[in-house]
């Protein structure tokens, strides 16, 4: 369908988007507990510990921001690869049941990528990863792939696929190249990077600077970009969480607006850090850069060029699981940006989206539109100071 909705007589296409990069399956266990100040509360050697079931849902950025996008009303393809095994036809046929298996590569020399998914109330994630095809994904997978009339190139967690970082970021670099080339807006993700991992040596800030030029909406997460340009920083504030959240303790001033203002000197058009439980950060480059972007999205330059916002998180109605909180509200900032949102409106839904997700232990289940988002806004929503 190419079409939806009416505004004052006239159709409104609707906005085509294709998700692509990493996809999974999550496999979240269900902690009996509300809340837990620490991981070592929980889990530590020997234990048992008594659980309530198990959500088992598609994951990765393809998957997750793909799904919300559709959910929220655009036109959406998935491009990204799995195994031929049980896991893969699990993915093909959750992915099928909503309208969204057609771009999927099934790849019989290569096993299908999971994550067992340990989000225990009140901590930040854990995940259990195996990489699987997501590791030989590269731009040969999207060789005959339509890109006709396309407006979005999303693409995510380029850390946990191995052909995206080797030979420092160069099959990355070459695939937003191509995309921009076609005259197609970009938007890309993160994950985080394991240290142990050939991901932890790579060279991330030389990986960035190569990309990032041809990238207009740059969403990681404050911790995912804080190891990428500065471990040494990174590695302080671990210490200092002793186990906490390091969004905890981070200074708005000192730690998050220095980041923003260097990626997008490293070229990027407009940045949005997730900064966990409090809230989001954006800032936005200058008029040049974003000119043909916003005629491209028949957006207001005046209403994206220049600004800087940081929105609070909104308190959600009930917490059950983090799985793909950010996918989600990415998802939200990128349709509110196609749908003709201004910058501080858009990130106020994807925050909106982001705390709307956790009440869900999967990915969608908890999400609301965005007519629904704004009418919470509305009615005094609070938030997070």
């Amino acid at each position: 369908m190419q079409w939806e909705g009416r505004s004052a007589g006239k159709s409104v296409r609707m906005k085509k988007v294709i998700a692509a990069g990493h996809i999974c399956l999550d496999m979240t266990p269900i902690f009996p507990i509300k809340k837990a100040d620490r991981l070592t509360d929980v889990l530590s050697p020997g234990k048992l510990v008594k659980m309530n079931g198990m959500n088992i849902h598609t994951g990765g950025s393809a998957a997750n921001t793909g799904l919300a996008l559709k959910f929220l009303g655009a036109d959406v393809t998935v491009w990204a690869k799995v195994g031929d095994d049980e896991l893969g036809a699990m993915v093909k046929k959750q992915l099928e049941a909503h309208g969204l298996g057609e771009g999927l590569i099934c790849d019989r020399a290569s096993s299908t990528s999971y994550s067992v998914v340990l989000a225990v109330p009140g901590i930040d994630r854990v995940f259990l990863h195996d990489p699987g095809a997501n590791d030989t994904y590269s731009s040969d997978d999207m060789r005959g792939l339509a890109l006709d009339g396309v407006d979005l190139f999303h693409f995510g967690y380029p850390p946990v696929m191995k052909r995206m970082y080797q030979d420092d970021g160069k099959e990355l670099a070459d695939i937003f190249c191509s995309m921009k080339e076609k005259g197609i807006a970009t938007s890309l993700d993160m994950a985080a990077v394991d240290p142990d991992s050939e991901a932890g040596r790579a060279d991330w800030r030389r990986i960035l600077k190569r990309v990032l030029p041809y990238v207009d909406f740059f969403v990681p997460s404050i911790e995912e970009i804080l190891y990428m340009l500065d471990k040494e920083k990174y590695g302080r504030l671990i210490s200092q969480a002793a186990g906490r959240d390091i969004t905890e303790i981070l200074d708005m001033e000192n730690d998050v607006v220095p980041i923003g203002r260097e990626l997008l000197a490293f070229g990027a058009g407009i940045v949005l850090l997730k900064c966990g439980t409090a809230g989001m950060y954006l800032v936005t480059a200058g008029k040049k850069r974003l000119e043909k972007l916003c005629v491209k999205l028949g957006v207001s330059l005046a209403a994206w060029a220049d600004h800087s916002v940081f929105e609070p998180c909104f308190k959600p109605d009930r917490i059950c699981s983090g799985t793909g909180a950010g996918d989600t509200s990415i998802a939200a900032f990128l349709m509110a940006a196609l749908s003709g949102e201004d910058a501080a409106m858009s990130v106020k839904l994807a925050a909106a989206e982001g705390a709307s997700c956790v009440e869900a232990y999967d990915a969608l289940s908890g999400l609301r539109t965005m007519e629904e988002l704004k009418e919470k806004i509305a009615n005094g929503w609070e938030q997070t100071r």
